[in-house]
């Protein structure tokens, strides 16, 4: 069992021993950590913190270990209950809050969780912040309220709506294009609380959801990664309803896929693509998303007359160079959209209102929309991590048995040849190596996949 401590939150599975899980005892530390932390930033009289969580069957457990925590430290929490991460993200800055968390382990099967850290502008924390909280929970230096001096927890379930209300606000959501449209729509919702957002933003679009695995159970019907070999019920579903497309979302709705009208994956690195292909043709500009991401959306980019620029993978390496660079989209290949002028967080909601809002005004199929963009394949595999492997001395070794070729080595090492690409690095949120591999077939990007996990299964072993 697995706890990890990183840029993407405090996650880890349920159960198990102190520190080696994310059990009571953990949940309790690290929530106290970032309410020390938040005190210390804002250095004011009273504060505020947004808490919500997805539906994982040990969400109820441990937003209330989080909350109540907080409430210890005379810490407010404004309690969203079920809710997605953007929608805590939109409902920070709404509150005048001074941070958020959200309770969810994203695309991880069930038996994990985690706290993800906002702060008062509802943006991820970077690592030197999130450092600082480690160092806080591995410290004594916590004080908690006295009882005169707890906080108060206020419950407030209006904020999926209120999102909603946001999107439909944005001026490039052609609402009217949409509604005439009379898009038929199937949705897999994980059963988790896209099941709840993603029906009620289509229903106010004037689209006809039909919904799959849409009860807010944390009983995920299949692994809740969103890609190709997890949805033969979507693909099945969308067929049989004869329906535009299909939409699929992650447990905590950050992450968006599309399934054409045949039932076959619009892909999930095309998510941003598509969506930087709308807001770019009313919008030029520059776009940014992370080095595991498809060469497509520099392709689309440049098409427009803008510039692309990778960042490490993480969503928060992700947004500051968006924000450096003034960019109008970006996002993460793996169905994360940030469209700036909602806010700087992956977004699903805004992702499928963009999407519509391009299909309907350029009234063709989603398999016909597909083919209008570059053909570039990925191959997305991993090699699990065993205790004493050497990760770093690794890719350092494939970093020097590559050095003639394009290397990049901000995260990880990426290795760009003429036509491909391979993408190696530790991950965020899982005890494994990530192998990702980009070129013009499947099979030459499977290929070149098996062909560095070989190489680095060679290296570990001396």
């Amino acid at each position: 069992m697995t706890l990890i401590k990183s840029i993407s939150g405090i996650r880890g599975t349920i159960g198990g021993e102190v520190g080696d899980n994310l059990t009571p005892i953990d949940a309790v530390k690290f929530a106290a950590a970032y309410g020390v932390w938040l005190k210390q930033q804002r250095n004011k009289e009273n504060y505020r913190v947004v808490v919500g969580r997805d539906a994982r069957i040990s969400g109820e457990m441990i937003q209330n270990l989080v909350m109540n925590t907080l409430v210890g430290l005379g810490i407010h929490v404004i309690d969203l209950g079920l809710s997605t991460t953007p929608t805590v993200e939109v409902a920070v800055p709404m509150e005048h809050a001074d941070g958020g968390i959200i309770l969810t382990a994203s695309h991880n099967p069930k038996q994990w969780n985690a706290l993800k850290l906002l702060n008062e502008k509802g943006e991820f924390l970077d690592a030197l912040e999130g450092a600082k909280i480690l160092d806080i929970a591995e410290s004594d230096n916590m004080i908690f309220a006295d009882v005169d001096s707890l906080g108060k927890i206020t419950r407030n379930t209006a904020y999926i709506d209120l999102h909603i209300d946001e999107v439909l606000a944005l001026p490039l959501v052609n609402a009217k294009a949409i509604e005439a449209a009379k898009f038929k729509v199937v949705v897999d919702g994980v059963n988790s609380t896209g099941g709840i957002a993603i029906p009620l933003l289509l229903e106010r679009l004037g689209v006809h959801p039909v919904k799959l695995f849409c009860d807010p159970t944390g009983h995920f019907p299949h692994n809740p990664e969103p890609l190709k070999e997890h949805l033969g019920d979507l693909s099945e579903k969308v067929v049989k309803e004869h329906a535009d497309f299909g939409i699929v979302v992650d447990p905590d709705v950050d992450r968006l896929a599309f399934m054409d009208e045949n039932g076959n994956m619009f892909g999930e690195e095309y998510t941003l693509v598509a969506c930087a292909d709308y807001v770019l043709s009313k919008t030029p500009g520059n776009t940014v998303s992370n080095m595991s991401s498809t060469r497509a959306l520099r392709d689309v980019t440049e098409k427009h007359g803008g510039s692309y620029e990778a960042s490490a993978v993480g969503e928060v390496n992700v947004v500051k160079l968006m924000k450096k660079n003034k960019v109008v989209i970006g996002g993460e290949g793996n169905g994360g959209i940030i469209y700036p002028d909602s806010h700087y967080g992956r977004d699903s909601l805004v992702g499928v209102a963009l999407f519509l809002s391009l299909l309907a005004e350029k009234k063709m199929s989603v398999s016909a929309l597909r083919r209008t963009y570059p053909d570039y394949f990925m191959s997305k595999k991993k090699i699990q991590l065993t205790p004493g492997l050497d990760v770093d001395g690794i890719l350092k070794a494939m970093e020097d048995r590559y050095q003639n070729e394009q290397l990049t080595t901000i995260d990880g090492v990426k290795i760009d040849f003429a036509e491909s690409w391979a993408h190696l690095r530790k991950s965020n949120t899982e005890p494994i190596i990530r192998i990702y591999t980009e070129a013009k077939t499947q099979e030459e990007a499977n290929e070149l996949a098996d062909k560095f996990i070989d190489e680095i299964g060679a290296i570990a072993k001396g």
